[in-house]
């Protein structure tokens, strides 16, 4: 069933911008076929017994997690832990599988998960409190990163790659 949302508050979410469709009496399009399971509506409330309702379209809220293919979990996870001090979820270095988190709750979950590791994919950016100093961190515990530099898109950021060579991105915009 398509949830229906009444109320002011949903004005701000109707309208042309919502890619909106207009139905009546909580029907869906001009053959007033019930709306699909996955469907959310934003009902304005009934003018002359016809109910007028947009579609909104379906959009993703959030990135919950990333998983990486590493070859050691042991090393994977000691490095995660231990050198970018990543909170533990689940698994460990025994583990076949493992999630780590940044100290924000809110961040995106990190998974690791053994097998043949897959390199140059891309790019995980994390933001630091002071890229600097994390830079000068990693150098301390012996790993050889980029230099710090600030970028045209307002952000000072430096790469270095993880144990399996998945290239990381340590970055703060700028202020």
């Amino acid at each position: 069933m398509a949830r229906v949302f009444l109320g002011v508050d949903a004005i701000y979410g109707a309208g042309s911008d919502a890619g909106g469709v207009f139905c009546s009496n909580a029907r869906f399009g001009d053959d007033h076929r019930p709306p699909p399971p996955s469907l959310s509506l934003v009902c304005l409330g009934k003018v002359n017994s016809t109910l007028h309702c947009w579609r909104m379209a379906p959009m993703i809220e959030k990135i919950s997690a990333i998983t990486f293919r590493v070859l050691n979990m042991k090393a994977s996870v000691q490095f995660y832990r231990n050198v970018l001090g990543m909170e533990l979820l689940y698994g460990g270095e025994r583990a076949c599988f493992s999630s780590l988190r940044a100290k924000d709750s809110e961040s995106a979950i990190l998974n690791l998960e053994q097998g043949d590791s897959v390199s140059q994919w891309g790019r995980l950016i994390l933001h630091v409190t002071d890229v600097d100093a994390f830079w000068t961190h990693l150098r301390e515990k012996g790993f050889d990163p980029g230099m710090p530099r600030d970028a045209s898109w307002g952000e000072r950021y430096f790469h270095m790659l993880d144990p399996d060579g998945h290239e990381l991105s340590f970055a703060r915009p700028l202020q």
